[in-house]
């Protein structure tokens, strides 16, 4: 076994150090656990393997509560034994989705923001009853000291009766003093998070939990399963030069300050190309707050063009992930993670004035955005933290090729199979075609803007026929559908394999 007592600086829990075997036998069927990790990133690694070995040998279940999506040592490791029962709030595995669409999983999808106050109520069935943590070490007073995301880790600690600490050695030390740990009160008690500039601490740089609440200290060696991104394609690096050029616009009509406001980015490679994109460009002194710290952001540092990132998660490629340990001197006086209900918090969002962009599976010529399910059925991956931010954002701005498969499939449609950010929410929708600002424009007016600026040649008149179509058939209603043609697009790739007639 490895020894990890130079980690765990409290030497009351050396004795607690067992197997991974060990601390898995603990877990009983039904039981609610909270596992760290928000995106391949700081998640338990070696007792979800261990958990999982077991329920191939004796099958049962748990509730899997996490940041957001993890790791295939957890993930996919349980989906692969039918080892969970329900689970929330957000994933991206392929076994597991499959697993959520076939009804073997039964899946709560909630805005990340919410989902440990939910916990914390007992909203979800329950409280937590066993917490799965990856530390990097243990203080002298037995507190937690996470690794490369903060996620809702510190909700799941204080809430759960029992806490296994696996303390990963793959994971630097240096990260002690990174995070910015601050759990809100509840209702009726609550304050207001005081978090006025991107850069504020409010925290403290460990998880408070105490030698008496852990019951298992578990060594572990295997890093983090982080992916790499796509290349930076035409289409991403023409989407990052429109939103670039609209912010210059922005800044020169005197309704952004000359470094912008705080940048929110989601997570992806389309993501990850638009903010590399603002390397080459003039910008300088930008902040980002956000959920997940990417290469671009690296990128950014590296350029000298960064002055502050708080999120909740690194979530870099495998080289992404090489230099943030191999300059993590640098990093470490530009970044900081925190709880992800404060790093997707709406109230902090509202005040410090962010520019939201995230992406979309699809968007309506209205305005509205489906950013999860496939022909409205399938579960992608989730609505993730785009909700928190979108409704609450300075600007909102969705992004999207034009078109899927190959052009089979027209990323803007009549109307979204699936609803997940109404026309109140958004302000900018972005492909490769161009950049539609629909800032103050009614539904009609909305229509014309989406479909002459982002739609594909293809589908464009397709678009526009059926907003005549619309108008003609409600005597231009304020919001003109044609009832029985609105998801006929749909229909269509459903039944031929493309949308086009």
């Amino acid at each position: 076994m490895i020894d990890i007592r130079d980690r765990v600086r409290c030497k009351a829990l050396h004795d607690k150090i067992v197997s991974a075997e060990e601390a898995a036998a603990f877990i009983k069927p039904g039981m609610n656990i909270g596992a760290s990790g928000f995106t391949p990133a700081g998640y338990p690694k070696a007792v979800p393997l261990a958990l999982a070995k077991r329920m191939a040998q004796d099958p049962f279940k748990i509730n899997l509560w996490t940041g957001a999506s993890v790791g295939k040592e957890l993930d996919g490791a349980l989906a692969a034994v039918g080892g969970i029962h329900k689970r929330m709030p957000y994933q991206t595995n392929t076994d597991l989705r499959n697993a959520l669409n076939s009804g073997e999983v039964e899946y709560y999808d909630l805005h990340l923001s919410e989902s440990a106050q939910l916990t914390r109520y007992g909203f979800l069935g329950g409280k937590v009853d066993v917490a799965i943590v990856e530390a990097c070490a243990i203080t002298e007073e037995g507190h937690i000291v996470p690794t490369t995301s903060l996620g809702n880790t510190a909700s799941y600690v204080q809430s759960a009766d029992i806490v296994i600490v696996e303390v990963n050695t793959t994971q630097p030390l240096e990260l002690e003093g990174m995070h910015d740990v601050y759990v809100p009160l509840d209702p009726p008690h609550r304050q207001p998070v005081p978090i006025v500039k991107v850069d504020d601490r409010i925290g403290t740089t460990y998880i408070p939990c105490g030698p008496d609440k852990i019951k298992y200290i578990v060594p572990c060696d295997i890093t983090d399963d982080v992916r790499p991104f796509g290349p930076i394609d035409e289409c991403s690096q023409k989407m990052s030069e429109l939103i670039i050029d609209f912010f210059k616009h922005e800044i020169k009509v005197g309704r952004m300050p000359k470094n912008m406001l705080p940048l929110q980015s989601g997570v992806g490679s389309v993501a990850n190309a638009v903010i590399s994109g603002f390397v080459d460009s003039d910008f300088t002194d930008l902040e980002v707050y956000t959920e997940v710290i990417q290469d671009g952001m690296l990128d950014l540092t590296d350029a000298g063009k960064l002055k502050f990132a708080s999120g909740t998660s690194f979530s870099p490629s495998p080289d992404g992930l090489k230099r943030l340990y191999s300059n993590i001197g640098v990093y470490r006086q530009k970044m900081m993670l925190r709880p992800q209900e404060i790093a997707n918090s709406p109230e902090i969002a509202r005040r410090i004035g962010i520019i939201a962009m995230n992406t979309a599976i699809e968007f309506d010529i209205f305005g509205h955005v489906n950013s999860t399910h496939i022909m409205g059925s399938k579960m992608m991956n989730g609505i993730g933290g785009s909700g928190d931010f979108a409704r609450n954002a300075y600007l909102t701005c969705f992004f999207s090729t034009s078109t899927a498969k190959n052009g089979a499939i027209s990323s803007i449609v009549p109307m979204c199979s699936h609803i997940d950010h109404t026309e109140h929410d958004t302000d900018i929708f972005v492909t490769e075609m161009g950049l539609a600002d629909v800032r103050g424009l009614s539904p009609r007016e909305r229509a014309r803007v989406i479909i002459n600026n982002c739609a594909h040649p293809d589908y464009k008149p397709m678009l526009l026929d059926y907003l005549k179509k619309g108008e003609k058939a409600t005597k231009k209603a304020h919001t003109p559908h044609v009832i029985k043609d609105a998801l006929s697009w749909h229909a269509r790739f459903i039944k031929t394999g493309t949308m086009k007639k």
